[in-house]
Parts: C-alpha cells; structure tokens; sequence
C-alpha cells in the first residue's frame, strides 16, 4: 500500500543493504503498485516480523511469459533466518503456478555473494553477466557487475530442494 512506501525506502536506504541494491525513489515504488504489470508485496514473518522486507515482481502481464523478481529486500535483523529461501520459493511458485510465467528471471550484483549462492541452491541457472553495469562504492573501479540468473517452468517443476528427498 502507499502507506507501506516511508517504510520501503527505509529499508533501502539501510547501510546494509545499500551495497547490494540500487534504491528507487519513492515516485518509482508508487508506479510499481499502480502499474497493472507489477506486483509490489510486503513480507511477513510471523508477529515478530509483520514487516519483514518487500519484493517486487515485473512482467506480470508479459506476453512472452517471462516473470522478472525485481527487488528482494530485506531488515537486516532478519537477514541469516531463512525468511529469503522461503520468499524465493513462494515467489517463483506464484511465478509458475499464479502468473503461467514460462521464465523467472533477476540479476543481482556480483558483489552480492549471499544472495548468488541462495538463488543457485534454489535452482537458478546463470545465463551471463552484464560487466560493469552498475556503480558500486568500494570497488577498484567504481563499480560492479550483475549477474542475470533465471528459472525455467520446467526446471522450477523437476526442482527438489536441497535436504528433500
């Protein structure tokens, strides 16, 4: 909701998440809830976590079938808890199975280390990386890559989470 918007830059604009993330302004949030394409949700945790981070689905409507997981952001103080695997895992079975998405796509810088290997664990194959695309502070040459990961359906459909069995 518009209201939910302070608390969604704020979690932005967060020291650690800034790094990883390039944030938008509050203007572009309001389009992404307006926008018929996209979907902009609130992540809950339980009582402890009503608001626990936001995501950002685009490609809603796309004709092609191709479904992007724009943003995942995160509190810090939940970061290590788990609350990601199980946001990447609801978000790409309502990819899959809500939206008839055909891919499921993101990039990610590559700095994001964490957030690579999360998205490679829950089946998500590297298609290539765009060098240099994004400025990161604290890089050699002030910035940094991102990396274009996606799911296909039938790669989502034969996927067994590591541990099940």
């Amino acid at each position: 909701m518009l209201s939910d918007l302070d608390w969604v830059v704020s979690v932005e604009h967060d020291a650690a998440n800034l790094p990883f993330i390039t944030p938008w302004e509050r203007t572009q949030h309001e389009g992404a809830i307006r926008f018929p394409d996209s979907r902009h949700f609130i992540v809950e945790a339980g009582d402890e976590w009503p608001r626990a981070g936001f995501a950002i689905l685009q490609g809603c409507r796309n004709p092609q079938r191709s479904v992007e997981l724009k943003r995942l952001v995160l509190q810090p103080a939940v970061h290590g808890r788990g609350v990601g695997r199980a946001c990447v895992r609801l978000l790409a079975q309502m990819a899959f199975r809500d939206l008839k998405a055909h891919r499921f796509w993101l990039d990610v810088k590559s700095l994001n280390t964490r957030a690579l290997a999360l998205y490679a664990s829950e089946g998500f194959v590297e298609e290539g990386r765009l060098r240099e695309s994004v400025r990161a502070v604290g890089t050699p040459s002030g910035y940094d890559s991102l990396v274009v990961m996606s799911m296909l359906d039938r790669e989502h459909e034969a996927f067994v989470p590591p541990g099940a069995a």
